[in-house]
């Protein structure tokens, strides 16, 4: 499927959000994606996963996930500077910030005639957290979340009520939850928390552990998995053309 791509600049309340709009290039009316980044923004790789899910046969939209801390366009490196600025800004843009964000994406969605009227979440690292974060929403019918970063530390900014896995009970929509087994920063123990806390929720969801380390769907560095990240690009499509279409 050929596909296309622009850009929106967004009002939410914490001020504009560019946000990438990626969707199929011919005419129709199409289920949505938002897709969150990592703590870098829109990199070439998140780019490309974008571009990989809009050619199924979805609008895919990438936010500049830390859009009041950065100039438009901001785009971080995948370098210790890059890293040191993306944890900073993680740590200082509180959560209900990102709801916020996400709402105004529904909203900007609600008024494209491209869009079918289902919509769903996709996220990696700090994105796979926002992804899930972004369930809470009864808009969002299914999340998709890759590798996703404390939820169970609840260091992100919230008070306890509001943290993310806290609050997992009032998800309506399914979850795809996938973790590498090598991953430093999810180890063992903490995903079995995350599942228990699931469980207990009453979520609904499928779980994962690949042999993967942290990253392994970025198509750059030394632990980018090829045939793992073709495997879990297949499972997303299928969970988002199963839950909104």
């Amino acid at each position: 499927m050929l596909i296309q791509n622009d850009h929106v600049d967004l009002d939410t309340p914490t001020g504009t959000m560019r946000t990438y709009v990626y969707r199929p290039s011919a005419e129709g009316r199409y289920p949505a994606i938002i897709f969150y980044s990592e703590i870098f923004q829109q990199t070439a790789p998140i780019a490309r996963s974008a571009a990989i899910m809009a050619g199924h046969g979805f609008v895919v939209l990438v936010p500049e996930v830390a859009h009041e801390l950065n100039p438009i366009g901001t785009v971080l490196g995948y370098d210790d500077a890059g890293k040191e600025k993306g944890n900073n800004d993680k740590f200082a843009k509180p959560l209900k910030d990102h709801d916020s964000d996400t709402g105004a994406m529904v909203a900007f969605l609600e008024k494209q005639q491209y869009y079918s009227g289902a919509v769903g979440s996709m996220g990696v690292c700090l994105g796979g957290h926002l992804a899930f974060r972004a369930a809470l929403n009864p808009a969002i019918k299914a999340a998709c979340c890759l590798y996703a970063t404390d939820l169970h530390s609840n260091t992100l900014p919230a008070p306890d009520e509001d943290q993310t896995l806290a609050r997992a009970g009032e998800i309506q929509g399914e979850l795809l939850m996938i973790w590498g087994r090598q991953d430093p920063h999810v180890p063992d123990q903490p995903r079995a928390e995350i599942n228990r806390a699931l469980r207990d929720a009453g979520c609904t969801f499928s779980w994962l552990e690949v042999n993967g380390q942290h990253a392994f769907m970025r198509d750059e560095g030394d632990r980018y998995d090829p045939e793992l990240a073709l495997q879990c690009y297949q499972m997303a499509v299928s969970l988002f053309r199963k839950a909104l279409r």
